[in-house]
């Protein structure tokens, strides 16, 4: 998918909704588990309700890597469902690799060739030779973290060059706009670093940033809207916890659309707000 075809989709849908699926057997319904698949039928529940106010969706690989080989193909059928009833949607595999390489370009093959995913969470500190291999497939993405929503993200991120005066997040960020394009890298920008997003601006004005922290942590949609929206809208706002954990009950797929539709309909207010979205 490319950034044009990113951002006609934010505008049919009037959204710039990606939703995680952090699918955790622990807190998926009871009714749920007596399923052959319970993490594959889970998520094609919570993507059937949603897959009209959402553009993307966020498969944490950690909550699938955990249960082995079963958990793998519970994600492999995840991601065919998804290409073959909505193939509009954009897949982020939110995987986190970062390795030399030789390695790399078994992770990129892994999660671009065999999995099919458009775009993948990326860690850029060992450099641009961990993160070129997945920037050599057409119309895939990577994901760069640059400022993310944890407690301790200051540890590293926020430790200032003194030579520079420029901060690790604002090196990231600037060093790796040589490395691709706007079309096909992107940055992880917590939204409980809303005010951080003016400052990420000024360095990548064009470029998407994928925002998590919406909703459970605490990040303010408007504010990230406010700081981080460029004239393409420019953003994906996840929310996980928030939408697909919602309720338990045999109706947690109806009250997951209603949150998912809560925030779609802000996000509608907001383009509609900033004049992006195509007069009919």
């Amino acid at each position: 998918m490319t950034y044009e075809q990113l951002f006609e989709q934010i505008q049919i849908k009037k959204s710039f909704l990606c939703i995680g699926l952090d699918t955790d057997l622990s807190k998926i319904p009871q009714h749920v588990l007596a399923s052959d698949d319970p993490i594959f039928e889970f998520n094609k529940a919570i993507v059937d309700s949603t897959a009209d106010l959402a553009i993307a969706y966020k498969p944490n690989l950690a909550f699938y890597e955990v249960h082995g080989a079963a958990g793998w193909n519970s994600l492999s059928k995840t991601v065919m469902y998804i290409r073959s009833k909505y193939p509009n949607l954009f897949i982020i595999a939110d995987a986190k690799r970062g390795d030399i390489t030789s390695t790399a370009k078994m992770y990129a093959r892994t999660f671009f060739q065999n999995l099919d995913c458009d775009a993948i969470t990326i860690s850029p500190y060992m450099g641009k030779d961990s993160v070129e291999p997945f920037l050599d497939f057409k119309n895939k993405w990577v994901i760069l973290l640059s400022l993310t929503s944890n407690e301790n993200y200051s540890d590293f991120q926020m430790i200032e060059n003194k030579a520079t005066g420029k901060r690790i997040f604002e090196e990231v960020i600037e060093k790796s706009l040589n490395w691709g394009n706007t079309n096909n890298t992107m940055y992880v920008v917590g939204a409980t670093r809303a005010e951080r997003f003016k400052d990420i601006r000024k360095i990548a004005p064009e470029h998407f940033l994928l925002v998590p922290g919406v909703g459970e942590q605490g990040g303010s949609l408007k504010d990230v809207a406010n700081f981080g929206m460029n004239s393409k809208c420019g953003l994906i706002v996840n929310s996980s916890r928030g939408i697909i954990y919602a309720d338990s009950s045999e109706q947690f797929a109806e009250l997951a659309r209603q949150k998912a539709f809560q925030l779609q309909q802000e996000m509608q207010q907001i383009l509609t707000s900033a004049k992006l979205l195509k007069r009919r």
